[in-house]
C-alpha cells in the first residue's frame, strides 16, 4: 500500500472516526495533564461520544495505538463494532517503545495495544517513508514524524469523502511536546470543515 492509495477495505464505510488525544502521563511528568486516574473518566467520555454519534457497525476507525486516549478510542470503537485501523507513525518496535511503555502502567497498556492488534482484520500500518507523498495535503519540508503521521492519517480519513469524516479529541487545547500533537490535527480537521467534539480535558479533571 501507497499513502496516496485509499485503506483496503472490504466495504465502503458510512462514516470515518479519526481521533487524537493524550496519551497516559508518564510518571516523571512535572505538569499532569492525563492521570492515570483518570483513565475512566476519559472512556466514559468517549464511548458517550461515540454513541451521539451513533458510531456502529459499517463505520471505520482510525486512530495510532499509544496508551491512553488512542487505545480507550480504539477500545469503545471496537465493542460498538467499528472495523478498527491503527496507524503508527514509526515502525512497532519503536512506537511501543516510545508512545506506550513510558506511561504509567505501561506494560498493561501494552498488552491492551497487543490484544487490540490481534482482533484486527488488517493489521497496523506504518507510516511510509519519505518522501511522503499525499492526495490533499502538501507535506510540510521539515516536519516531524507525529506532524506528517496527521496529515497521513487525515489524508487517509478523506479518501471517502470529507462528508464521512467525524473528528474526536481528548485535549487539553494546549501544544504538543514534539511536532505534530492534536492541536494540529484539530486545525486541519476543522480546516476541512469535519464535525468535531472535543472532550477538553480542563473540564473533565
Amino acid at each position: 500500500m501507497t499513502a496516496s492509495s485509499p485503506l483496503a477495505l472490504p466495504f465502503v464505510p458510512r462514516r470515518v472516526f479519526l481521533f487524537s488525544g493524550h496519551r497516559i502521563d508518564t510518571p516523571e511528568r512535572r505538569t499532569p495533564r492525563f492521570p492515570a486516574g483518570q483513565e475512566a473518566v476519559a472512556a466514559r467520555c468517549i464511548a458517550e461520544a461515540l454513541d451521539a454519534w451513533e458510531a456502529g457497525a459499517g463505520d471505520l476507525a482510525l486512530a495510532q495505538g499509544a496508551s491512553g486516549g488512542d487505545i480507550l478510542f480504539l477500545e469503545a470503537c471496537r465493542a460498538r463494532g467499528l472495523h478498527l485501523q491503527i496507524l503508527l507513525p514509526l515502525d512497532e518496535p519503536q512506537f511501543v517503545e516510545r508512545k506506550i511503555l513510558p506511561s504509567v502502567d505501561g506494560e498493561r497498556w501494552r498488552e491492551r495495544y497487543q490484544a487490540l492488534k490481534a482482533g484486527l482484520a488488517s493489521p497496523p500500518l506504518v507510516m511510509p517513508a519519505r518522501p511522503l507523498t499525499l492526495a490533499h495535503f502538501a507535506v510540510p519540508e521539515g516536519a516531524g514524524p507525529c506532524e506528517r503521521c496527521n496529515l497521513w492519517s487525515l489524508d487517509l480519513a478523506l479518501r471517502w469523502g470529507a462528508d464521512r469524516l467525524r473528528f474526536l479529541c481528548l485535549w487539553n487545547g494546549g501544544g504538543a511536546d514534539g511536532d505534530g500533537g492534536t492541536a494540529h490535527l484539530y486545525r486541519e480537521a476543522k480546516r476541512r470543515s469535519a464535525p468535531v467534539t472535543w472532550l477538553d480535558t480542563r473540564s473533565l479533571w
